[in-house]
């Protein structure tokens, strides 16, 4: 895939392949939805590995803060997202949907069979969009996430089957 648009809606973000010069803003965004932000250090050694890849959401034309992004890893035909984030005012906009539908195509292409993901038991909004698009609980990690002032919450392991 190249950095061009995968789609776009108009007057609204496009899907773009993420590269390493977008990993300050990925920190600074991961730092909206995550008690423990990753840092651009972390994302860019993320990205730098070759299963590794991203996409965000950038308004056409613009060099405004992105609206989302979301990182993925494909291995010997097994996906994980390894972590997806949409900026607060944006949320409940379709960002995070379309994020997962550029991940589930560059999978398709790439013939893998099944795509795993964590989240919080709590985060019903991410719980819906992934139930939405045919995840199913396979796992659940208990006091897996701490919210930063103490408190614990489970992480549901999640698959859809691709193939």
């Amino acid at each position: 895939m190249t950095a061009a648009s995968l789609f776009r809606r108009s007057g609204g973000f496009e899907i773009v392949q993420m590269t390493a010069a977008d990993c300050a803003e990925a920190a600074a965004l991961h730092g909206t939805g995550f008690s423990r932000a990753w840092t651009d250090g972390e994302i860019g050694a993320l990205l730098a590995q070759e299963p590794v890849f991203g996409f965000m959401a950038r308004r056409p034309g613009k060099r405004a803060r992105p609206g989302g992004f979301v990182l993925a890893r494909l291995v010997e035909g097994e996906a994980e997202i390894l972590t997806i984030a949409v900026r607060p005012k944006h949320r409940q906009s379709g960002i995070g949907w379309r994020l997962m539908g550029a991940v589930l195509r560059h999978l398709r292409s790439e013939g893998a069979q099944r795509l795993f993901l964590e989240v919080d038991e709590g985060n019903d909004a991410a719980l819906a969009l992934y139930r939405k698009i045919g995840f199913s609980k396979v796992a659940e990690r208990a006091a897996y996430y701490n919210d930063g002032g103490g408190a614990k919450s489970a992480a549901l392991v999640m698959r859809l089957d691709l193939g």
